[in-house]
Parts: structure tokens; C-alpha cells; sequence
């Protein structure tokens, strides 16, 4: 009988996986309702004492994303004034969605990984993951990959799209 051979792990096939860059426990969600009269009543001076007597080290190294959960009108300068108190203790701090934030947290590892053992090589960007890679990311992937590699795929070795191929 003819022994099994894997050709995929004999090939100089390299595989991107954003999935081993995930942020598990970097991003959370701060809902700044929690701070106004009833969830929907800025109250400026309440809202600065309550500001001021939050524990903001729970969110020391955190990729932070401010939004609010009610309906409330409010002022940027609202947004800001919470950013200001965890400025000193978060890595990032944007105003929108988690999801916003995990983008945030894949462009800023993404501009920092050196991509020199992809250089001139076939590549697989990996497309099933367990975790929620949001679609934007693979975009932001794509564009450094493309500077490098010698051609690019996009799912699992047994089933690729091309993407690119340099010519």
C-alpha cells in the first residue's frame, strides 16, 4: 500500500491566520449610560464626581470602545471626558462598537508584524475561524500581504480562492 502523503506540508505553502492575532480579553465594551441620571440625563457635575470616582485600572491594557446603550442625546465632549479618564490606563479608546475595536486593535498589529517570512511565497489567508475576525480585517490583511507574497489564497489549503498572484 502506498503510504499517505500530505503535499500541503511538503509545499512552501505559508498560512496567515488572524485568528492566532485575536484580541481574547484586550477589547471591552464601557456603556456610559452606567454615569447619567436614569441612563438617559447628562447631569454635567454628577457625571464628573461619578467619573472621577470610577476604578479605571480594570481597564489598563484594554482596547476600549465607548458607546451608549440608551436612547440619550448627548454631547461629544461627553465621549471625551470619559476617554480623558481612561487615556492613562487603556491602550486604545475609541467611540463606537466592539467590533470598531477589535478592528482598531488587528490594524495596529497588523502595521507591526514583519511579513518577511511571507516574502515571495504562496500564501493561504486563512478564512474559517472559531472567532469572530470581523470581514474588515481580512481587507486590512490582504493589503500587506499582497506587498510580499508571491501569490495569495484566501480559505483552507483544500479549498482556496485566489485572491492575487504577482505576475
Amino acid at each position: 500500500m502506498d503510504e499517505i502523503v500530505n503535499k500541503v506540508a511538503q509545499s512552501s505553502l505559508m498560512v496567515f491566520d488572524l485568528e492566532d492575532y485575536y484580541p481574547d480579553g484586550h477589547v471591552v465594551e464601557v456603556d456610559i449610560s452606567q454615569w447619567l441620571v436614569e441612563g438617559f440625563l447628562l447631569k454635567e457635575a454628577d457625571f464628573r464626581a461619578q467619573l472621577k470616582g470610577t476604578d479605571w485600572s480594570n481597564y489598563e491594557d484594554k482596547y476600549v470602545a465607548l458607546y451608549c446603550a440608551t436612547d440619550a442625546i448627548l454631547p461629544a465632549w461627553a465621549f471625551a471626558l470619559v476617554a480623558v479618564h481612561l487615556i492613562p490606563f487603556a491602550l486604545h479608546v475609541i467611540h463606537g462598537t466592539k467590533e470598531l475595536a477589535v478592528i482598531a486593535w488587528y490594524q495596529d498589529i497588523l502595521n507591526k508584524l514583519d511579513y518577511t517570512d511571507y516574502f515571495e511565497k504562496p500564501v493561504i489567508l486563512k478564512g474559517c475561524s472559531k472567532k469572530a475576525v470581523p470581514n474588515q480585517v481580512y481587507t486590512v490583511a490582504i493589503q500587506k500581504l499582497q506587498k510580499v507574497a508571491k501569490s495569495v489564497m484566501f480559505g483552507e489549503a483544500c479549498s482556496a480562492v485566489p485572491l492575487y498572484k504577482r505576475k
